[in-house]
């Protein structure tokens, strides 16, 4: 099966290329490398660097006839999008827009959405939150996620065009960026090994579900043949304080300096965590990589890239 994934020079997007490849998919990444990297991209994947909203990305489609896309590239930062909501219209929406009328013209036999479960739903009125809680983001990232899923169900109504979609939780692990300002599990990691002040935002209360990367990559290959039309929380369906993340890679790392808290960010939820027992029962998903166990992998990938 010959699959493109966008974003795939990114955190996210090149673990699911990764993944493809091992079950012996044909893959090729469409990534503007404004975040994503170069070496992040497995060597057996053929990159095509473009925006997804470039004019140019006919052609790819037109040489290369994927059969699937999984649409993994979006701006992703929540803080960012408070200040450039327009920015993240144009390319969470109208971009995507512009890959799925691609997908109509050249007859994609599925399409893999990456949404967010993190941002989706607002501040939650219950937790664990599943699927059918309210869609209520307070921020213009997750706005322009949920904006987009509606999109799905039209395509594929109208021009048979199947869709799953993941909203996933925190994802943390390997590539991540530690330099963003998003993924405090890698951004700690590196302050830390570097022997620099890490800070906390806030009261250090908040809680999020952080799902480990491979976890998430395996769930993108099951939607390959899983879950036509259907929309799937991936998270652990359990809250961590960042203040619990902090002690504990505090303790992986060595880390001696003192805790030390900075004011919180606009627009974040205080509470998140998933129910994903829609994936369990349909996708055939579950997380399977621990807390624990994650954020050793973590600090170990960061502590051998210096």
């Amino acid at each position: 099966m010959k699959i493109l994934v966008t974003g795939g020079a990114g955190f996210i997007g090149s673990h699911v290329v990764d993944a493809y490849l091992e079950r012996g998919h044909d893959v090729l990444v469409v990534d503007d490398l404004s975040t994503g990297k170069r070496e992040n991209v497995n060597p057996k994947a053929r990159l095509h660097a473009l925006d997804i909203r470039d004019k140019k990305l006919a052609e790819v489609f037109a040489t290369e006839r994927p059969d699937v896309i999984n649409h993994q590239a979006a701006k992703a930062n929540l803080r960012e999008s408070m200040d450039k909501p327009g920015l993240y219209a144009d390319v969470n929406i109208l971009g995507s827009l512009h890959l799925l009328e691609l997908s109509r013209k050249h007859n994609v036999k599925k399409f893999i959405f990456a949404s967010t479960g993190g941002a989706i739903y607002g501040e939650p009125e219950y937790l664990p939150a599943d699927e059918m809680h309210p869609v209520n983001p307070l921020d213009p990232y997750g706005a322009s996620k949920a904006a987009f899923e509606h999109y799905l169900p039209v395509y594929q109504a109208n021009y048979s065009i199947p869709f799953t979609i993941l909203r996933y939780a925190n994802v943390y692990g390997p590539r991540q960026d530690p330099y963003g300002e998003a993924g405090v599990v890698a951004i700690f990691t590196v302050k830390m090994l570097h022997g620099e002040q890490a800070i906390i935002n806030g009261s250090g209360e908040q809680e999020r579900d952080f799902v480990y990367v491979g976890d998430v990559a395996r769930a993108n290959l099951l939607a390959l043949d899983r879950g036509d039309g259907g929309f799937y929380n991936i998270g652990t369906g359990a809250g961590t304080s960042i203040n619990d993340i902090f002690s504990r890679l505090k303790s992986s790392t060595g880390y001696e300096k003192p805790d030390v808290h900075g004011p919180a960010k606009a627009g974040e939820v205080f509470k998140i965590y998933l129910q994903a027992d829609r994936a369990r029962r349909e996708l055939g998903w579950q997380p399977t990589t621990s807390l624990e166990e994650g954020l050793h992998r973590t600090v170990e990938y960061f502590r051998t890239q210096g």
